[in-house]
């Protein structure tokens, strides 16, 4: 059993006011055998085309698609909403108010997740990353409460990240939080009790045990 898809985003990308680099895009799609999409800092039709070009099935978008709606909208008629993948950073406020942030986690926006991925179902886009900027690389597991809230406020599909520590988190995304599929890193490179560095991934058999009905 393998990944159904990877995914690369250039956190600092939007911050720096650039945005992902192509040579990596390129370099990518020339060594993976599997659907990859990428994100960073895209915020016009031509990057994505060009992102398309060189190799993505999808990208990601977070900080513009706040900032400018209208752009998903534009972004999934141009090349259809499977292409088009939205990322929702979340932090909690004072007495854990959820909110949205963009910037790489630096600006509020105002919005509550659930409010952001309304929307952008509603202009099209194909899909949503739920990403807990708390949770993330603790390995204690993913905010099953936030993804749920997500999951059922939408009809696209939803992925969770942030947070996966072990196997049964990624069951409890969902079976608790009613995800579509969930993403990881940390939990696929650190291993054992001082976080050594080892890429490992669950087996067919392991995967088929998890999730039997």
């Amino acid at each position: 059993m393998k990944a159904d898809e990877l995914v690369f985003m250039d956190i600092l990308a939007t911050k720096e006011k650039r945005t992902i680099s192509l040579e990596f895009v390129k370099n990518i799609g020339e060594e993976a055998n599997m659907p990859f999409a990428v994100g960073g800092g895209i915020s016009s039709i031509s990057q994505i085309r060009d992102i398309l070009h060189a190799g993505a099935e999808k990208v990601v978008i977070n900080s513009s698609a706040v900032q400018n709606p209208d752009f998903i909208r534009q972004a999934s008629e141009t090349f259809g909403s499977s292409t088009i993948t939205i990322c929702i950073d979340v932090k909690k406020k004072l007495f854990g108010t959820e909110q949205s942030w963009i910037i790489a986690g630096s600006k509020l926006t105002g919005k509550t997740p659930v409010e952001i991925a309304m929307e952008m179902e509603k202009q099209g886009a194909g899909e949503i990353i739920i990403q807990s900027i708390e949770n993330d690389g603790m390995m204690q597991g993913y905010d099953i409460q936030l993804i749920r809230k997500i999951s059922e406020a939408v009809t696209i599909p939803v992925v969770a990240l942030g947070g996966a520590g072990n196997l049964m988190d990624v069951k409890k995304a969902v079976d608790e939080g009613f995800a579509s599929a969930v993403a990881a890193g940390s939990m696929f490179v650190y291993h054992g009790p001082r976080n050594a560095v080892l890429v490992n991934y669950p087996t067919q058999e392991q995967l088929s045990e998890l999730f039997k009905n």
